[in-house]
């Protein structure tokens, strides 16, 4: 578990940079790095949120907000189907690297 706890603090960290990397890409019209990115984000935020629900499960405090992190994936999702790059690159700027900027990290077991 303290591995898994080690992974996830590690990983809060990066969101934030590669949050900017990704509005970066999507402003500059590189959109198969910036859809690379975003495919790999995607993925790192439902290991965080599978995590989080591990966690709980065994007394690690986390208190991620996962309801937040699928809004963000349907919005984003819903941007990217309207071909809207734009308002996708300013929710990772504005909104992402801000609430992961602010995300609690995990705090070891509790006994």
């Amino acid at each position: 578990m303290e591995e898994i706890i080690e992974q996830y603090n590690l990983y809060l960290n990066k969101v934030p940079k590669g949050s900017m990397y990704i509005a970066e890409r999507l402003r500059e019209d590189n959109l198969h790095e910036a859809l690379t990115a975003i495919k790999d984000f995607s993925e790192g935020v439902i290991w965080l949120s599978q995590a989080t629900q591990l966690f709980k499960q065994n007394g690690v405090h986390a208190d991620l907000d996962i309801e937040k992190i699928r809004e963000f994936l349907l919005n984003i999702n819903d941007g990217l189907e309207k071909q809207d790059y734009i308002l996708v690159a300013d929710m990772f700027e504005y909104e992402i690297t801000e609430f992961f900027n602010d995300a609690p990290v995990a705090r070891g077991l509790i006994l």
